[in-house]
């Protein structure tokens, strides 16, 4: 039995992630990100304070204001996060964790632990595959993506 043929009642508030046209695949995508992960580490160590827009940029080193901006956005979207405009020139922009936020604070911080403790053997493993691959070129380059086949000559 495949865990995409379990069997889930219609009503189930699971999803499935094994399943193509689960929201579970789309939630994944979206809290899986290092923006998301740093953001919610921020925000969870200032809870249950709340953090301006430009403290949480110059916290999270290399990303660019669009990339924060559209980070929040989606986690304000999803519940995550709670968004507070102060009506000043210009306006202070305020975030902090919601309930739903900070339950998942725990999760992303085991993952996170979890890549700072294996990263040296990821970094091994990953060179050891390069030069696998250095080593064993093939015969005929890769037809490019997109392109038609080459006619034998």
């Amino acid at each position: 039995m495949t865990p995409s043929s379990t069997s889930r009642s219609p009503n189930s508030a699971r999803g499935d992630l094994f399943d193509p046209g689960c929201p579970t695949r789309r939630l994944l995508d979206r809290i899986g990100t290092k923006w998301t992960s740093m953001a919610v580490k921020v925000l969870a160590e200032a809870s249950p304070e709340e953090v301006r827009f430009a403290e949480l940029q110059r916290r999270m080193t290399g990303i660019s204001q669009k990339m924060l901006s559209a980070t929040l956005q989606g986690l304000t979207r999803d519940g995550l996060v709670a968004r507070r405009v102060e009506a000043t020139v210009p306006p202070r922009v305020h975030y902090r964790l919601t309930p739903l936020g900070r339950s998942l604070e725990e999760p992303l911080a085991a993952l996170r632990e979890w890549a700072e403790a294996h990263m040296a053997e990821v970094d091994r493993a990953n060179r050891r595959g390069d030069e696998a691959s250095a080593g064993s070129s093939p015969a005929v380059p890769p037809a490019r993506a997109g392109s038609p086949p080459r006619p034998p000559r």
